[in-house]
């Protein structure tokens, strides 16, 4: 690894609280990634935010009967406050704010300098009975690749972009009844055709990491070719651009991307201490910084094929992303979340009702990592009672039967704890990363050890080897492995020959 990992979750829209889709996903993913990497001595931050441009803020605060502004105000605040209370520790966490604008209008006026921004003449759906060019959140259709049915920008299903004008059907999200027609709008595009056979190059080298849905999206894109990507849209909500031959035009949200990871990186490596010689320095190639990000299948387009064409754009001023982990929809009870329909658990309430170790462990053992799952309250006894909480609670007590004593652990103990911890290193590392494993992993160890009926002379070897199992277990069991205080350092190889035993905590099931 290299001598810094920017980790990196795409800021939720500022339209609402997180819910368990947004957790389940790339939040928990990203936080145990973190905490892990940091356990393993490599120097890691973490970024993310919330993004008040989008026009589903516009959308949305119409529908509750609400400004924007005070819409994200609100929204942003309770995203943090979800990301605390499920102890999501974030380095950098970006919001509406004066230097985020600077850094957008920096890299998109860096690309228009440069001549890597085409004025292209562009179809765009108008409502002639609002005088509104339809957007994204403003406008629903077909997607011309896979059919089914979405706003217009980013297809969620097949992960292909959207643009407005190419939508099959078009309807006005707002008012579906007025007419809508089909004008064209200059605006400045990135010609990511001329960008293809890098992207290819590209991901060969990446591509084989990649999970199999996103895999199959960014081959099916590069093997044809690529679409206009607007970096200005002609509606008035968001960045203002900067540039007069689109006066009046703001930056399309999508196309803030890289300058947002750039600036989230600054904002994280900040945070932790590291004096910046400018705000861009981590994503030089020369800084030896490795994007990680966890993100949702349906960012694909605007992060991997838009975002690394923008950076590649610059001439090799900017590193490109080394890595996308992505994650497929969290569902409740088998139907998609939807904060339209209530039909949706936010992750407060989660927090509210279960320990947070407790919630983080089943969110990663039924987190979405290449398929859709499901969440439902009535499972969670079985997931976490019999997995995690019932065999937890009787380790601890077999365990206490010694505590306070000085105990032998033997050359077979060291060579367990060995064992176990490159079992959990195969789920943590980034090459093979999975919560799901984590969890799987955790679950077994346990169900190992509570088969245990230590003897006395056994008793530092299965003290050490319950403690090793926790310590494995502290990126997920954050609070459990507080508590318990023991040291969460990992290293490659366990030399203890002799443990202090401690009394451990116990696991409360909470209110489920």
């Amino acid at each position: 690894m290299s001598k810094r990992v920017a980790v990196i979750s795409p800021a939720p829209t500022a339209n609402g609280d997180l819910h368990l889709g947004h957790l389940a996903g790339p939040f928990l993913a990203a936080d145990v990634f973190t905490r892990y990497q940091r356990a393993a001595g490599r120097d890691t931050v973490f970024g993310t935010g919330a993004q008040d441009t989008s026009t589903f803020v516009v959308t949305t605060a119409r529908r509750l009967g609400t400004t924007p502004e005070a819409l994200v105000a609100d929204s942003t605040a309770k995203i943090e406050s979800t990301l605390a209370a499920m102890g999501i520790e974030v380095d950098g966490f970006t919001r509406d704010e004066e230097r985020f604008t600077k850094a957008v209008l920096r890299f998109v006026s860096r690309l228009h300098e440069e001549g890597k921004l085409v004025l292209r003449p562009t179809l765009f759906p108008y409502s002639p009975s609002t005088g509104q060019y339809l957007v994204d959140g403003f406008v629903k259709g077909g997607c011309r690749n896979c059919l089914a049915e979405g706003c217009a920008g980013l297809c969620e299903s097949c992960g292909h972009p959207l643009p407005a004008g190419e939508l099959i059907d078009p309807r006005s999200t707002e008012n579906p009844d007025d007419a809508v027609e089909l004008r064209e709008v200059p605006v400045l595009v990135v010609p990511l055709e001329e960008y293809r056979d890098r992207l290819k190059e590209y991901f060969a080298t990446t591509g084989a990491a990649l999970r199999p849905h996103m895999a199959q999206a960014v081959a099916e894109m590069l093997s044809r070719p690529l679409p206009d990507f607007p970096v200005t849209y002609p509606v008035s909500w968001g960045i203002p651009a900067p540039f007069p031959e689109v006066a009046g035009q703001s930056v399309n949200p999508n196309a803030e991307t890289m300058a947002w990871s750039i600036h989230t990186t600054a904002v994280s490596a900040e945070a932790r201490g590291e004096v910046l010689s400018a705000d861009d320095e981590p994503w030089w190639p020369e800084s030896g910084t490795e994007a990680v990000y966890f993100l949702g299948f349906d960012n694909t387009f605007p992060f991997a094929i838009a975002g690394a064409a923008m950076l590649l754009a610059l001439h090799d001023r900017y590193a490109l992303p080394a890595r996308f982990v992505t994650n497929e929809f969290y569902e409740l009870d088998h139907q998609k979340f939807s904060t339209s329909r209530g039909h949706l658990v936010w992750g407060q309430e989660l927090a509210d009702r279960l320990p947070r170790d407790i919630g983080r462990y089943h969110l990663a053992a039924t987190s979405p990592e290449n398929q859709k799952t499901n969440f439902g309250w009535s499972a969670l006894p079985a997931v976490t009672g019999t997995r995690l909480i019932e065999p937890w609670n009787r380790i601890a007590a077999r365990a206490g039967r010694w505590a306070g004593q000085t105990l032998p652990v033997s050359a077979a103990s060291r060579e367990a704890a060995d064992r176990i911890t490159e079992r959990f290193a195969t789920s943590y590392e980034l090459d093979s990363f999975s919560l799901v494993r984590t969890a799987e992993t955790l679950a077994e160890q346990l169900g190992r050890l509570d088969r245990w009926e230590a003897t006395d002379a056994e008793a530092g070897d299965f003290v050490h080897q319950v403690e090793t199992v926790l310590r494995n277990a502290a990126p997920i069991l954050i609070d459990l492995a507080a508590q318990a205080g023991i040291d969460t350092r990992l290293t490659p190889s366990d030399g203890t020959t002799e443990i202090t035993v401690r009394e451990l905590p116990r696991l409360d099931g909470g209110a489920v």
